[in-house]
């Protein structure tokens, strides 16, 4: 099947998990990350309530052992790890390590302030549990909105704080092959209660 094809069941998907989740008293929001447009989107209710630049992999889109590349299709919360920890706080094998770096610091490249483990929920993903795929701070700042990584989703550390705070385990999040616009569209056609005034 063609992205084309499969992108209004994919948003059909995180629309149905969000109404969910909501049910079910946690915070009714999706993750929406565009792989040619480096961005994600926090979609609530329908309504796409924040945006942020991110990186994904230097190596292309999929799910193989030992490609570096970030895994397309759905996905979801499965942990998150760092709460209250200062921004920039280094993480070793997802524990702090007592570091605390600033943006940008120079000839460091870790994995830095928050961790939200994603585990796959179809075949197309189903090896990221285990492959360690994260969307996570980087003191690399500079490069975010290019893709740099070696298989998660990279942000800022204060964006990456503030997306930690929004969902809650068990929310699910989509990497798409199509643009964020196209995305957020059918999403909003497939949701009467999406504000039709928002802007991109």
């Amino acid at each position: 099947m063609s992205i084309p094809a499969k992108l209004p069941f994919l948003l059909s998907f995180l629309l149905a998990a969000s109404r969910i989740f909501a049910a079910e008293g946690a915070p009714s929001a999706s993750i929406l990350i565009s792989v040619p447009d480096q961005k994600l989107a926090v979609i609530q209710n329908g309504t796409r309530i924040a945006e942020y630049p991110v990186s994904t992999s230097r190596y292309g889109v999929g799910d193989r052992f030992g490609s570096y590349a970030t895994p397309v299709g759905q996905m979801a919360v499965a942990d998150k790890i760092g709460q209250g920890l200062p921004l920039g706080t280094v993480f070793k094998s997802r524990h702090p390590t007592g570091e605390v770096l600033p943006p940008n610091a120079p000839g460091r490249d870790p994995i830095v302030t928050r961790i939200l483990w994603l585990r796959g929920t179809e075949p197309s993903t189903r090896n990221a549990y285990a492959r360690d795929i994260y969307i996570h701070g980087t003191p690399v700042e500079r490069l975010i909105g290019r893709p740099v990584s070696y298989g998660c989703v990279r942000m800022r550390s204060r964006d990456v704080a503030e997306l930690f705070q929004r969902v809650n385990i068990g929310t699910p999040v989509e990497i798409t092959k199509a643009p964020l616009r196209r995305a957020l569209s059918l999403f909003a056609s497939n949701n009467p209660a999406s504000d039709s005034e928002e802007k991109d």
